[in-house]
């Protein structure tokens, strides 16, 4: 894990080095993804069975043999522990009512004219969620893209999610069925996001796609977009850690922050900014110790080598400079007062208050989404929510007597860009 300290003069070039990623630009891996959606456009089920059978290894002979009904996402659910049921229930209220608080509705006001003004706020008809599957399992992606689209009023929420040789973790089917799923497909890969962009016999076209996949996956959703609407093109999951030495701060909390993040991927991100070189060093022992206890202690390691970094700045501003320099996914701060630096950060997917608000809360429970935005993207993107399965339309409607000195701006303005057609339409409605 790489130690970097502000005060060197090349500083600039070691983070900018650091924060260098690219996601899906490889032209091998674009060039076989665009093969894969080409064989879905041209031969829709066949084509999404046989690449299922090839890359999963699937058992299936047809392609009901891919689709799951709700009888069995509730006996999921109602197979579980009572313990987890709870856990999940808990999680999923949590989201629920977070998620209510985004939701836009429709609104106008009339102007000095006379004329209607306003806004239609209208739900998604249709949307597909991606969700990684196997024997891994994660019910929390379920959650956090099914639950925001049905809050939203989306009439019909489709899950894809890989079922290697035809394995899947029951909790993510529960974790459906608690969302109010309403159709669930064992596929995975660029064929699931090419079978929901453009449709089959089998599996109904839809309008966006959301939920994280690997670099396939995010190829797939980055080729289809414009056919449908994506939420982003997510990179490796990333942590930035912020604190300056207080005494109430603890190394092995911190230190086991930063390896929540590692342990998801060998190319994740953990990145360590404090404005003491004690804290740092303290850190980095504690890291070493914890990877001692660790199952995913190889990812872990790995993933510190190859991204990650304990950076030490002099101060406040400069550690401000570097949050909003790396932009993070995920941006804790254990400090005492950590309010003191919102106004400053500038650009983050989510903030992390305080030294009992670790990330790993976020991930499941705390409320808001944890689809972010990642490798910088948080300077121009927000995290995943509502809004993004509503749509808005333009009300316009103008009277008789009110369109009149709108139609003579129009018609002027018209003239200026050479469109006499425009300019015409308008004058007719401010001619007496």
């Amino acid at each position: 894990m790489r130690i970097l300290t502000s005060a060197d003069a090349n500083f600039d070039q070691q983070l900018t080095e650091l924060l260098a990623f690219e996601t899906v630009n490889d032209k091998d891996l674009l060039e076989a993804v665009d093969a894969i959606i080409h064989q879905v456009r041209q031969t829709g089920d066949e084509a999404v069975l046989k690449l299922t059978q090839k890359f999963d290894s699937h058992p299936a002979a047809s392609m009901q043999d891919l689709v799951l009904t709700q009888n069995e996402l509730k006996a999921a659910y109602d197979a579980l522990e009572e313990s987890i049921k709870s856990a999940l229930d808990t999680a999923a209220d949590r989201v629920k009512s977070f998620h209510q608080r985004q939701v836009q509705e429709t609104w106008e006001y009339t102007d000095d004219l006379g004329n209607r003004l306003g806004q239609k706020v209208t739900p998604l008809d249709r949307v597909g969620i991606y969700v990684p599957g196997g024997l891994a399992s994660y019910p929390s992606s379920v959650l956090m893209n099914a639950i925001p689209a049905k809050v939203a009023g989306v009439t019909e929420v489709i899950m894809v999610v890989p079922a290697p040789k035809g394995e899947l973790n029951p909790l993510v089917l529960a974790a459906a069925y608690l969302s109010g799923v309403d159709k669930v497909f064992t596929i995975g890969g660029a064929q699931a996001v090419a079978a929901l962009a453009y449709g089959t016999d089998t599996i109904p076209q839809v309008d966006k796609i959301t939920g994280p996949g690997n670099k396939y996956v995010a190829a797939a959703k980055r080729a289809v977009f414009g056919q449908v609407g994506i939420d982003m093109i997510a990179g490796p999951s990333e942590v930035l850690v912020y604190a300056e030495g207080e005494k109430e701060d603890n190394a092995d909390w911190l230190a086991m922050d930063l390896l929540s993040q590692a342990e998801h991927d060998t190319v994740a991100q953990s990145i360590f900014v404090t404005t003491s070189e004690e804290q740092l060093q303290a850190v980095e022992q504690a890291i070493e110790k914890a990877l001692a206890q660790l199952p995913k202690a190889d990812i872990a390691r790995q993933s510190l080598q190859n991204r990650g970094a304990l950076i030490l700045v002099k101060d406040r501003a400069e550690g401000l400079q570097v949050i909003n320099r790396v932009a993070p996914e995920h941006l804790e701060l254990s400090l005492d007062n950590p309010d003191e630096l919102i106004a400053d950060i500038r650009h983050a997917g989510a903030i992390f208050m305080g030294r009992h608000t670790p990330e790993a809360i976020g991930d499941y429970c705390a409320g808001p989404n944890h689809v972010l935005p990642t490798s910088g993207t948080a300077r121009f993107s927000s995290p995943l929510g509502v809004y993004d399965f509503q749509k808005k339309s333009s009300l316009i409607y103008c009277t008789k007597e009110g369109s009149k000195p709108l139609a003579r701006v129009a018609d002027t303005l018209a003239m200026q860009e050479d469109l006499e057609a425009h300019a015409r339409s308008a004058r007719y409605r401010s001619e007496p």
